[in-house]
Formats: C-alpha cells, sequence, structure tokens
C-alpha cells in the first residue's frame, strides 16, 4: 500500500487558481511517484475558477477570509469545504501546500488588517485547520520541500 500524501492541487498542474492558472511543480510531482497524490483545493469546488481573490483578515483579532471586491466573509464556507475533506482523507503520511496562499500558505500568508495592512506572516485556513487535524504528519511548501 503506497504512502498518502496531500498536494496543493495548483502544485500538481489543476488550473484552480484564483486567476485560472497554475503554478505546477515538476519538481514535486516527480519526487511524489512512490505516493499516493491526493490533490487538494478548498476554494475552486466553492467559488469556481476563475474567482476573485481572497484574504485574510484580522478583525477583532480573529482571523476571516474576505473576498477582495465583494468583502465577503467566506470563512465558514472555507471552514465546511475543508472539513469535509478532512473527514474524506482522514490519514497523510506527509502534506505539501502552496505557499504564500490564503488558504494553503504555511507560516507563509499575509495576515491583513482591516486598511489591507500586512501584520505579518502566519498559515492560511487550511494549513491552520490541517495542523490541527493532522497532529503526526509533516506539514511543508513547495520552498521547503527540497
Amino acid at each position: 500500500m503506497k504512502k498518502k500524501v496531500i498536494v496543493s492541487s495548483c502544485l500538481l498542474g489543476n488550473l484552480c487558481r484564483y486567476d485560472g492558472k497554475t503554478k505546477k511543480s515538476t519538481e514535486i510531482i516527480d519526487a511524489l511517484k512512490e505516493y499516493e497524490i491526493i490533490p487538494f483545493c478548498p476554494e475552486a469546488p466553492i467559488f469556481g475558477t476563475p474567482r476573485q481573490r481572497i484574504s485574510v483578515i484580522n478583525i477583532d483579532a480573529d482571523n476571516r477570509i474576505i473576498t477582495d471586491v465583494t468583502k465577503e466573509d467566506v470563512t465558514q464556507l472555507l471552514e465546511d469545504e475543508i472539513n469535509s475533506f478532512i473527514k474524506d482523507n482522514p490519514d497523510a503520511n506527509k502534506i505539501i501546500l502552496k505557499s504564500k496562499s490564503p488558504s494553503c500558505g504555511f507560516g507563509t500568508t499575509p495576515i491583513l488588517n482591516e486598511q489591507r495592512d500586512i501584520l505579518h506572516y502566519s498559515n492560511g485556513i487550511a494549513a491552520e485547520i490541517f495542523k490541527k487535524n493532522y497532529k503526526n504528519t509533516k506539514i511543508e511548501d513547495e520552498n521547503t520541500y527540497f
């Protein structure tokens, strides 16, 4: 039985980013040939592709996911999608996420104030939920994997 790795879909070449593009990493794909790859993107199933950008906005000491144009709070929609994914994929030996993403960034996501100034860098919403649910699984991004 192959080990399982969860990988941000855009790193696998899927056209699922907000701009309809990909961030394909041939190096990651090649390095994971011995794994069962489980693609992950919480945004595309909810909002489609392309879509408006989202950002992590700290409001009253709480990180919320807000759409950039319409200013809609989509935090709960994303949490539900991520938790559904975890329920369907309870085990993983490794997780590789897309850096700087408001969903998948692991320590690299800009956390903004309500004026959209960068306060600091932390985890995107999925990375934070994964960290709590996949406690014994190493989480990396495409820049720290190699």
